[in-house]
């Protein structure tokens, strides 16, 4: 029987006539379908098929949850209590593959996106390709560089999630048997890292026109770089489950670990090398001109000189929707993946030093003084946001987050009464979806969209050149060349308005995670970082927020400046199994040569 395959990206218009004595009109092929040998036979289907696999990368900037609310990054007002206590097992990955496209980055989506890569791959030699090049390549070698990425990046999730797995390559059938072993987490970082080669070697430098926004060679070795950094790292490559009879499955027995490092630092100078990529306004002239740098950044529409790899957006058809989910309640919008005081709290002061609790004077006002990245990324109370909507914006003309307590002196009560801010759990506009942390983000939320009616066209950024600067960084720390390491870290700081860090040796090691924190912060960096260095206490601590109070003075009338302090607002508990997570039982069940991850 012939197989049909689904386009759903591609819409077709056909005009035609039917006589009504036809005698196969019930035969005739449904306008939504095309069979197989349409696909391959057809360049601009064949393309679309690939568009589809495109939509399987994990989307990280319109999610709810964001993996930011798995970490000490953020608190999603959901709670997400089962996860960040580690309470996995399995039979179930509680919260993690919930909606918004959560469900992309576990087992069997991903195979299933694999499976299309393959296909692809595998009737690639039967399409009809036209002999016309843009951007220097063939559309036969760019389309197959694509695929090659695109798998590479499917394969790169798997192995982030469980260590080794099967490497198929081949377009799985239904009549196919499905017992098959996980390769070695080596075997599989080989696979990968030859993908991205094989891919960086046919796809264009840029791309042009229609197609901004396929992956380039650069997208290709930027991929390489981070999972070479990723497998040079220490969960990879320390005792992490001494009892675990499979240690090759998660990591390396072969104690090179400074190769590796070299590897990731090479791959890191690749992209570096090619010349086309530089940070975005990197000599800011104030500290405000740095925030505003920082925040357009990743506003901006059209890529940037800063950007290697994203997804576009349309403003109607296919849209952005981290305003409406991530916005303040005082909006109408959603109120999910606060930022935790714990990422807050490590924004430093202007001057370099760490902002502390402890400082009457830095804690009497935590809000001055800090980091510009810090009021391009976080809502806080009184930060200057957008216009109120118009059922609220007698009561707040300025358009400025309340997350606090007005405490007010009631004449005729002879009492105190409060008065609960716009964006607070006791809001009168949908307090349900407020703030548990007394914060909310505005990093990569354009304060131009009214999220409650429109979506935005606001990109997602996968690969950035920052983050390949901090890469090379890292790698540059782990082979004990602090120089050349500062001199990275240092440009990353300057663009945005911060000192140099002089540190060496461990203390420039954690300098330099510190930074990564502040400068990738909600890029899905930290979840991984946290897992990769084997630091599950420190980024599964108790989540913590702030509560604002403009208290009543002696006399009656209320303070201007508010008291803030820091308060828990989440109980966490780490567990190292979740430093993989587990084979479901499911997929046990169909695949007996699986063998499980420790812990599990």
């Amino acid at each position: 029987m012939t197989r049909i395959i689904y386009i759903s990206a591609l819409f077709v218009l056909v005009v035609f006539f039917i006589p009504a004595c036809k005698k196969d009109f019930l035969e005739t092929q449904p306008l939504s379908e095309f069979t197989e040998s349409n696909v391959w036979s057809d360049p601009v289907l064949a393309q679309t098929f690939l568009n589809n696999v495109y939509s399987s990368l994990d989307d990280y900037i319109a999610n709810s949850p964001m993996t930011a609310s798995f970490t000490d990054e953020a608190h999603d007002r959901k709670g997400y209590f089962n996860f960040n206590n580690c309470l996995i097992t399995a039979d179930n990955i509680p919260d993690y593959g919930g909606s918004y496209g959560g469900h992309l980055m576990l087992w069997n989506e991903i195979y299933k996106n694999i499976r299309a890569c393959n296909l692809f791959l595998e009737k690639a030699d039967h399409i009809k390709f036209d002999t016309t090049s843009a951007n220097g390549k063939l559309l036969k070698e760019s389309m197959t560089g694509e695929a090659h990425f695109l798998r590479a990046s499917l394969y790169f999730n798997l192995i982030n999630l469980y260590g080794g797995v099967p490497l198929v390559t081949t377009p799985y059938e239904l009549t196919d048997t499905f017992q098959v072993k996980r390769d070695t987490y080596a075997d599989c970082v080989t696979f990968i890292s030859n993908e991205c080669d094989q891919a960086a070697n046919l796809l264009p430098l840029e791309q042009s026109g229609n197609n901004v926004g396929r992956a380039t060679k650069g997208a290709a070795l930027a991929l390489k770089a981070r999972v070479l950094l990723y497998a040079a790292s220490d969960l990879h490559n320390t005792q992490v489950f001494s009892g675990y009879s499979n240690p090759e499955l998660i990591g390396y027995t072969d104690g090179n670990k400074t190769a590796r490092w070299q590897a990731a630092k090479d791959a890191a100078a690749a992209v570096m090398n090619l010349g086309v990529y530089s940070l975005y306004k990197p000599e800011p002239a104030s500290p405000e001109e740095a925030s505003k740098n920082y925040e357009d950044l990743f506003l901006s529409r059209p890529p940037t000189q800063e950007d290697i790899f994203m997804r576009f957006y349309t403003a109607k058809s296919f849209t952005n929707n981290s305003v409406l989910i991530n916005g303040p309640n005082g909006f109408h919008t959603f109120g999910h993946n606060t930022p935790a005081g714990n990422l807050v709290d490590d924004y430093e002061m202007t001057d370099g030093s760490p902002f502390s609790w402890n400082n009457p004077t830095e804690a009497a006002e935590p809000y001055k003084n800090r980091d510009p990245r810090f009021f391009a990324t976080i809502l806080y109370e009184g930060a200057h946001w957008r216009e109120r909507p118009q059922d609220a914006i007698a009561l707040d003309p300025n358009g400025v987050i309340q997350v606090g307590i007005w405490q007010k002196w009631d004449n005729a009560a002879s009492k105190m009464s409060e008065v609960w801010g716009l964006d607070t759990r006791n809001s009168p506009f949908q307090n349900w979806n407020a703030s548990w942390t007394g914060y909310y983000l505005r990093k990569l939320i354009d304060p131009a969209i009214d999220g409650q009616f429109a979506g935005s066209d606001v990109p997602c950024r996968f690969y950035r050149y920052g983050e390949v600067l901090l890469n090379y960084a890292e790698a540059c720390i782990e082979l004990g060349q602090d120089d050349e390491a500062r001199k990275y870290i240092n440009m990353v700081r300057k663009r945005a308005g911060m000192p140099d860090v002089t540190e060496s040796g461990e203390a420039l090691r954690l300098r330099y995670r510190h930074e990564r924190r502040i400068e990738m912060a909600y890029e899905d960096q930290r979840f991984w970082d946290i897992r990769r260095w084997v630091i599950g206490p420190k980024g599964y601590a108790d989540a913590t927020g702030v509560t604002v109070v403009y208290k009543l003075n002696p006399d009656h009338t209320t303070a201007t400046i508010p008291t803030v302090t820091s308060q828990l607002v989440q109980e966490r508990t780490w567990d190292d199994k979740a430093y993989f997570f587990p084979i479901l039982r499911d997929e046990l069940n169909r695949n007996k040569l699986l063998i499980q991850n420790p812990g599990y």
